[in-house]
This record gives C-alpha cells, structure tokens and sequence, in this order.
C-alpha cells in the first residue's frame, strides 16, 4: 500500500480499536490505526509500574498545581501523580458541561485498555429484549444468540477469570479459573444465599485478569500486584498493549500512526460511501488525508460521535449519520456510588494473601423473575471484603511502642459493595458540538446534556437500602447504606450516540455496526449501544468488534463496500 491508501483505517486504538485491528489484520486487509495521543509500547513505556507510593514525591496524590490544572480529573480518582499524564487533559481537550458531566478520556495507544476496571460480564437475554417488551427507545436489531459465539470467541483470547455459575441473569462464558473469594466473602456468601433461598448471589468477581498464563502471547498470569492502571509487564490483564496489538502487528498488516486526531470521515454523496479520513497531526498541526475502503470509528463512544457530526456536513447538516435526527441523542453510563459499608466479627485470625484485583459481584435480581418494581430494569452489586491496614485511625495509641505495635496488626474485617445501575435511553440526553469552545488544535468542543431521569432516582433507592438490608439480615455490624456524589460519565461507561436499530429513520448504525448512509463505515465501540444494561460493557464490545469485522471482510470480498 502506499503511504495514504490502506484496505481499512481504524479511528482509536482502545479496547474495541485494538480488536478491530487485530481482526482485519489476521483477515488480510492492509489496516491504519490511528490515535489522537502518543505512542505507548508495552513494557517499556510502563515508567511507574514497580513503583511504590513512597517513590513519588507528593507520595502518589494529587498536588494543589495538578487539582487547578485539571478541575474534571480532580473530582474522582483518577487525579494522583502515578498516572498523570495518562487521562486526557481538560486543559487541552475541553468540553462544555450544560449539565454536570465527568468525562474521562484515554488519548494514548491502548486508550482506556491500560486504565479500564477490567470487570467482564456477558450480557443476558432479556438486555436484548427489553426496549421491545417495554416500549423504550428503539428494539436492538440483534440478540443474544447473535453474539453469543462471539463471547466465545474474545474471552479465549483476552482471558476472562470467573466461575460458570449456571444463572440466568448472568450468562455463563468461556473462563479460566476464577480468583477466589477470600474467606470472610465465602462466609456472607453463604449466609446470603441461606437467607434468601437461592433467589440472591455473591459470585466471584468476572475479570479480565489471568489466573493462568497464555505462552502463545508472551502473557503471564496476574501477579496480584493490583497495579493494574499502571500498565502490566507481565501481560496479566488484557489491553491492547499486551493482546491484541503484538497479534495485529506481527501479520505484517497493520500501520499504527500516534499523534493522529481524526477531524472527519471523509464521504462520496454519489457513491454514498466513505472514502477515508482527514486528520489533523497532534504535533506540528498539519492536515493530511488517508484513503480506505472501510473506516472503523473505535474512538471511545462521544468522540466518535463527535467524527461522525462533522463528516459529511455538506449533505447532512447535522453531520454522517444525522439522518434519522438520533445521532449525539440517547447517552447513557451506569450510576454508581451507591451501596453500603459493614463490619464483620469472628475472622480476626484470619487473613488473605496479595492484592487481588477483583472481588465478587452480586447479579441483578430486581424486576427479575416475580419481581416487579415502580421502575424498570435493574442493577449489581461490585465489591470485596478486607482488613484495614497500617493508615486506620489509632491516634488515642499516640506514639512509640504502641503505636508500632498497632501497625504491625491487622484490623477490623469490614465489607463494602457500590451498585451499578442500568440507565435508560432517552433522546434528551445528548451531546452536540459547541459553537463557542474550541480544543487545543482548534476543533469544536463537544457540550454534554446529560442527567439521570426519574427511573434511575427511583432505582437509586433501592440500590442503597436493599444491599443495607442484606447486610443486617446476615448478621453483620454497624451496617451504613450510602448514596455518594454522581454525575453521568463517572462510571466511565459512557455509551450511546449512534445506536444500533432496525430502522434507518430511528438509528443510526443497522444490525452489523454499519452506518446507514455510509455502509463501509463501522461503528463498534459504545456508541453503537442500544440500550445499557447493568453489566460493564467492555466485553461487549469486543464481541460486536470482532462480529462486525468479520461481517465487514466478507462484505469487502462481495464487492458490497
């Protein structure tokens, strides 16, 4: 291929980037990744990840110059100086919030794969079913049976750690074997499952951590460093960096190019195809264009929405895509940082061993079965049960030999869990392009108008109240139910924006992640969701990846695109 003409581009190198490359690679297609951030390489670039808090200067949290910098960053976690660098920069990378909006964004190569949460669950069923049955929204053109061997398919070769546990509502997948529950998350386990009859479950965390090596990939299995978000040397947990980019490149197919922000999908109004992408270069400004006979948009849900509404602007004033008024319509997230905390007596000799990075999970059970609500879908509990440490408050010690000896044992076991909600589609929460605010390469914002309706606030109760009452009803002490600071996009899962459907007038994408007025353009990252579900969605997506992939090839083969 020459310089500026490949068989496909991919817009994004994150989780559903990397899948897309390493499947049109694999097939044979000359492909272009492109990324709007620097390059990281595998290992090497893991520049903080066998540090220690002690081994930063301001031991690992965030300076007062780092909280004015980055007003968005600071609301959260992801503000501390082991990853600084890592998330986008508002500063460079703004957007306008109509309504109170926490986005944070992965502009690197492997995208927010180095930075996820790493829990990996199928979806059921009744996720594909439930916007027909309920009126809501729009039907998804696919259901589970559809994806199905394409869960096979990407858990075999990310490496999902889990147990089959035979339910419903939480489809069962291809697993290695999962990493255990400690000994006080057995205990309650077995009292929940006692008190309520079976119709309720703690299960053991679903995670993209290996719990056995994969040699064929250079993968070691996860050393429970819990280091995760620092970028793993051994391959532990799957990221593009570690799976599916080392795939991709050794075809020989793939041309990875950092420093690429994709401004538009370019487009032929008389062929109704696209013909490439125009991007400008992140470090000297210079536009370039680069030609290909299928676009991948993969650039995380809202940014690749943003491509979408300014490509093809001359046909659709909206944007490719616009024409069936949804697209920047029906964003959702899953709202968390609800639940509740309690302590456990009777395992003081008791401990367990390194730092897991996963807990359990307990699976939907609202509007499940017999059980009906005043709102609809549901919600699952993530959480873990542990010792606290060396940092709990003994100041009545004071100091010298009690104080030593205090931090040299092991505290009170305590339990926690916070509920994911599912959030409902609806065509008022949207994003759009600012008229006012531009980035740093001067590019038009996007304004997020997004909030939580009446069905999550009514759901939001229960997620508080119900894990409360399960607490005390096992036996457990100085039970506390919380319901903490949220706003749309801090469970990181924002999805929506160029939904799936079956009818071009009311979507945007068809039943093969195609846009409608543009087939050789794919959309598979979140925003293609339909709906939200209340499982994480990453897996998800690597299935549609690899699904519409191969769809796509064949359709190339046909002479259809």
């Amino acid at each position: 291929m020459s310089d500026n003409n490949y068989d496909a581009i991919i817009v994004g190198s994150g989780i559903s980037g990397g899948w897309a490359a390493k499947e049109l690679a694999e097939k044979g297609l000359k492909v272009l990744m492109l990324e709007r951030g620097r390059n990281i390489e595998h290992i090497k670039d893991y520049v903080n990840a066998h540090k220690e808090a002690w081994d930063y200067p301001h031991r690992d949290v965030a300076t007062q110059e780092m909280k004015v910098l980055e007003p968005v960053l600071r609301r959260d976690y992801p503000l501390n100086e082991s990853t600084f660098g890592m998330w986008a920069s508002h500063q460079d990378s703004p957007y306008v919030e109509k309504k109170r909006f926490d986005w944070y964004r992965g502009y690197h190569v492997g995208g927010r794969s180095l930075l996820w949460g790493r829990q990996s669950y199928r979806w059921n069923v009744e996720d594909f079913e439930a916007n027909a049955k309920e009126g809501i929204a729009v039907d998804w053109p696919i259901r589970y049976q559809d994806l199905a061997s394409w869960y096979d398919y990407v858990e075999k070769f990310a490496g999902i750690s889990g147990n089959r546990d035979g339910l419903d509502v939480l489809p069962d997948g291809i697993y290695q074997p999962p990493i255990p529950l400690n000994v006080v998350e057995k205990d309650i386990a077995a009292r929940v499952k006692k008190a309520y009859k079976g119709s309720r479950h703690i299960l053991n965390g679903r995670s993209a951590n290996m719990t056995q090596p994969k040699p064929e990939n250079n993968r070691v299995n996860c050393q429970y460093r819990n280091k995760c978000w620092l970028g793993c040397p051994f391959g532990g947990y799957f990221s593009t960096q570690s799976a599916t980019l080392p795939v991709a490149m050794a075809t020989g197919n793939l041309t990875v190019r950092p420093f690429s922000i994709v401004h538009r999908v370019l487009y032929d109004k008389d062929k109704k195809r696209a013909t490439g992408v125009e991007i400008i270069d992140a470090e000297n400004n210079q536009t370039y264009v680069f030609n290909s006979k299928i676009v991948f948009l993969n650039a995380s849900a809202l940014n690749s929405v943003s491509v979408l509404m300014n490509s093809a602007t001359d046909v659709w004033e909206g944007g490719l895509g616009s024409s069936s008024n949804e697209l920047g319509h029906n964003i959702m997230d899953h709202h968390f940082r609800v639940g509740a905390v309690a302590t456990v007596e009777g395992f003081d000799d008791k401990y367990y061993f390194g730092r897991r990075p996963s807990g359990f999970y307990i699976p939907r059970y609202r509007n499940w079965g017999n059980d009906k609500r005043d709102y609809l879908r549901g919600f699952g509990y993530q959480g873990a049960a542990s010792r606290s440490g060396w940092n709990r408050n003994i100041a009545e010690l004071g100091i010298g030999a009690d104080l030593k000896q205090a931090i040299s044992e092991p505290g009170t076991w305590s339990i926690g869990a916070s509920a994911f909600g599912e959030m409902l589609p609806d065509h008022s929460n949207r994003v759009y392009l600012s008229k006012t605010v531009k980035d740093k390469w001067g590019l038009a914002a996007l304004e997020m108008d997004v909030e939580i309706k009446e069905n999550e606030l009514k759901m939001r109760k229960d997620m508080k109240d119900d894990l409360a009452e399960m607490f005390e009803r096992v036996g457990l002490k100085n039970v506390y139910g919380y319901d903490g600071d949220y706003a749309p996009g801090m469970g990181i899962h924002e999805m929506g924006g160029a939904r799936m459907g079956r009818d071009p007038k009311t979507s945007v994408l068809n039943a093969h992640n195609q846009v409608w007025d543009a087939p050789n353009v794919f959309v598979t990252d979140g925003a293609c969701m339909t709906s939200s579900s209340c499982v994480n969605p990453s897996l998800t997506y690597m299935a549609l990846t690899a699904r519409a992939a191969d769809f796509a090839v064949q359709e190339l083969k046909r002479g259809n695109l």
